[in-house]
């Protein structure tokens, strides 16, 4: 059956290969766009000023939809994290999501049927011994405070439509979380960052996609964990890396020159924190991992 989804934030990595599965199995996809609309399946929208085009709101585009997918927000990959760029990285992703929340609830019963809405793993923060599952609370770092500020954006359309909280890991890809650590480890730099016992949350881009489609087929709702089943260190995944470049992982990277290099912020959000993050959701409803450890997420992403 050809349903109806309105993506927000195609031109991502993850957007683009959403984008690509869900036409692949016949679905109807538009595109909200910033730039120039090319063609009856693109949009024109800004969400920086949180202004939503006219004709996105008709009956042929989101009014009646049988989902909205929402994946905008400066890449928490670009480094280091200045007071600007903090800034850029709460209003891309506040401003674009109050949009399609006005938007939202502007249709009233002609809402979309879900709205599943990007959010990260950051949100735990850092929590070191403790199993984290959508049921747990929030951390108090910035990309915490940053997470529980973006769901709750999202969440003001709970009764006009089922809400999914897409609690995204770093992707295991060399357009992701991996690029970095690619260039240092060919350049044979690649080495513990920080103790690098730290537990780091991950998924492949194919288990990224997959998971955001069985959410959405399967009814799911609130807080989804798009992360792995098996827990892996800093260390683990390095090596993991190391090993499929041939190349040696012995250069330490200690956690205050992280600090120092990238911002205080960065560091202790993305490298350094500890966070054993599961799938629960995700595993409870039936769904079967293609990659189900960092090894083979890393292997298939570098062919």
């Amino acid at each position: 059956m050809t349903r109806r989804i309105v993506l927000a934030g195609a031109s991502g990595l993850i957007g683009r290969e959403l984008a690509a599965a869900l036409r692949h199995r016949g679905d109807e996809v538009h595109l909200l766009v910033r730039g120039e609309v090319q063609g009856q399946y693109e949009h024109s929208w800004n969400p920086s000023i949180g202004e939503v085009d006219a004709t996105v709101l008709s009956d042929r585009v989101l009014s009646g939809a049988d989902a909205l997918i929402s994946l905008n927000g400066a890449s928490v990959g670009h480094l280091p994290w200045t007071k600007s760029y903090k800034s850029q990285l709460l209003a891309s992703r506040l401003n674009s999501t109050r949009a399609l929340a006005r938007a939202v609830r502007q249709l009233g019963a002609g809402a979309p049927k879900a709205w599943l809405s990007a959010s990260a793993v950051g949100y735990y923060g850092d929590r070191p011994g403790e199993d984290l599952s959508e049921a747990s609370s929030a951390g108090d770092s910035f990309l915490a405070r940053l997470c529980v500020e973006w769901e709750a954006a999202a969440r003001v359309t709970e009764s006009s439509t089922r809400v999914v909280l897409l609690r995204t890991a770093p992707v295991l890809h060399p357009q992701g979380v991996l690029k970095p650590m690619i260039t240092l480890t060919k350049l044979g730099l690649g080495g513990p960052l920080g103790s690098g016992q730290q537990v780091w949350p991950w998924i492949s881009l194919t288990d990224e996609v997959r998971g955001i489609v069985h959410a959405l087929d399967r009814g799911l709702s609130g807080p989804i964990n798009l992360t792995g089943p098996s827990l892996a260190t800093a260390n683990e995944i390095g090596r993991e890396l190391a090993a499929e470049l041939r190349r040696p992982f012995l250069m330490p990277a200690p956690g205050f020159a992280l600090k120092l290099a990238l911002g205080k912020d960065a560091s202790e959000s993305l490298l350094l924190a500890d966070a054993a993050v599961r799938p629960d959701a995700l595993l409870s409803s039936g769904f079967e991992f293609e990659h189900p450890t960092p090894a083979e997420a890393i292997r298939a992403s570098l062919g």
